[in-house]
C-alpha cells in the first residue's frame, strides 16, 4: 500500500544551543521570539534557566540578557504578554518548590522584577505545568492542579490572576469552578456562538495534560472583559483551510497527549507532539493535530508526521508575522534538548 503523501513539516531556520531547553516559554515581543527559562536536561534536578533569549526572524539575530540561572530561573511556567512591553512569568519550578510568585521582565529596559503579591489575595499553594491565558492587561486566567511536593489534588482549580504592571503587583482569586485534575494541558480561549443559543463572547477551554480526549469547559466572559491581541495571519490561515479540505485529512482528535503545544491560527487550533501518556514506550508524538472551529460543532483532523527526527515534547510554537515557528523541547529519547528553530510549512 502506498504511504499518504507528506503534506507539512518543520523547516529549520536557526540553531543556536541558547535555544536548546525544555519546559520554556516563547512569546512574540515586539517582532521576536523570547524564550524564557526552562531546563537543559530531563533530569528533575536540573536547575532552571533564569535567561531571556531572543531570535529575530527577519534579521536572524540571536541576543541574551540576564543571568542563565538564579533568583529569576523557572521551569515548567507559563508567560503572558501586557501591555506590549512586559512579559508576565507564573507559577512554576525555581530549582527548589513549585511556586506561584510572578515576575516580570521589562521588553525596553531587558530587566527582571519580582512582583509583590497584594491583599487581599487567595494564591495556590504551588504552580506547575498550568496554563495562564490572558484576557485582558489586567487579568489573567490560571489553570493548574496545584500542590507541594506531596500534595497533588484530584482536580484542577481556576484562578482569577489580577495583574497591574505599573505597580507590579498581583492578587488571585479562587474561582468556584474546577476541571479534571490535568498537567501539562493546553487552554484555548474561542468566541461563543450566539447562533447555536450561546451568550455572544468568550469560552476557555482546557484539554489534554491527562488519558482523556475531552476538553473542559473553565468559564465565559462577555466581549467588553476580552482584550483581544491577535496576530493576522491570512496566509498561514489559508493554507490551514486547504490542509483541512484534503483528502488525507483523518478526523481525530488528539488523545492523552501532555507537554505538546497548541496556537490558535486564525479560526484554528494547530496542536503538535507531546507525550502520549497511554504509552509506556515510544511515547514521544510527531503528528499534527488542527481544529476547525468554523464548523458545527468543531472538529479535529489528525495528520501524521514523517520524520521521527521531529518527535518532540515540552517544547513551544509561536506565531509570529504569518509563521507558526516550533522552539526548543525534547526529541524522541526523551533527554536530548533540541538547539533548532523551525517554521511550519503547509505543502
Amino acid at each position: 500500500m502506498a504511504s499518504s503523501p507528506t503534506l507539512w513539516t518543520w523547516s529549520p531556520v536557526a540553531q543556536d544551543q541558547r535555544f536548546a531547553r525544555g519546559y520554556h516559554t516563547c512569546t512574540a515581543v515586539r517582532g521576536k521570539l523570547c524564550l524564557y527559562g526552562g531546563v537543559r536536561s530531563a533530569d528533575p534536578r536540573a536547575p532552571p534557566l533564569g535567561e531571556v533569549v531572543t531570535f529575530d526572524p527577519e534579521q536572524k539575530t540571536t541576543a541574551a540578557c540576564g543571568a542563565r540561572h538564579g533568583a529569576f530561573g523557572r521551569s515548567h511556567h507559563d508567560a503572558a504578554l501586557l501591555g506590549e512591553r512586559w512579559l508576565c512569568a507564573v507559577g512554576g519550578w525555581d530549582g527548589s518548590r513549585r511556586v506561584s510568585s510572578v515576575l516580570g521582565w521589562d521588553a525596553e529596559t531587558g530587566e527582571w522584577a519580582p512582583w509583590a503579591e497584594g491583599r487581599p489575595s487567595n494564591a495556590p499553594a504551588g504552580l506547575s505545568s498550568h496554563t495562564c491565558t490572558r484576557l485582558s492587561d489586567r487579568e489573567l486566567c490560571v489553570v493548574g492542579r496545584e500542590g507541594g511536593l506531596r500534595t497533588q489534588r484530584r482536580y484542577a482549580s481556576v484562578y482569577t490572576l489580577r495583574v497591574n504592571a505599573g505597580s507590579k503587583t498581583y492578587w488571585y482569586k479562587e474561582e468556584e469552578s474546577r476541571t479534571a485534575s490535568r498537567s501539562g494541558h493546553s487552554a484555548v480561549l474561542l468566541q461563543s456562538d450566539a447562533r447555536r443559543g450561546q451568550q455572544a463572547g468568550y469560552s476557555l477551554y482546557v484539554f489534554g495534560g491527562r488519558g482523556s480526549d475531552t476538553a473542559d469547559w473553565v468559564g465565559q466572559w462577555t466581549k467588553d472583559k476580552i482584550q483581544e491581541n491577535t496576530d493576522p495571519s491570512p496566509r498561514l490561515t489559508d493554507q490551514l483551510s486547504r490542509l483541512v479540505a484534503t483528502e488525507n485529512a483523518t478526523r481525530a482528535a488528539p488523545k492523552s497527549l501532555k507537554s505538546h503545544s497548541c496556537s490558535t491560527v486564525g479560526p484554528f487550533l494547530v496542536v503538535f507532539g507531546g507525550q502520549d501518556l497511554c504509552k509506556s514506550r515510544d511515547s514521544v508524538c510527531k503528528d499534527l493535530y488542527v481544529c476547525d472551529t468554523r464548523s458545527s460543532p468543531i472538529c479535529w483532523f489528525q495528520f501524521p508526521g514523517s520524520d521521527p527526527l521531529q518527535k518532540r515534547f515540552a517544547h513551544r510554537t509561536c506565531l509570529l508575522n504569518d509563521r507558526l515557528y516550533l522552539v526548543g523541547g525534547f526529541g524522541a529519547d526523551g533527554k536530548t534538548p533540541r538547539p533548532d528553530i523551525c517554521v511550519l510549512d503547509v505543502l
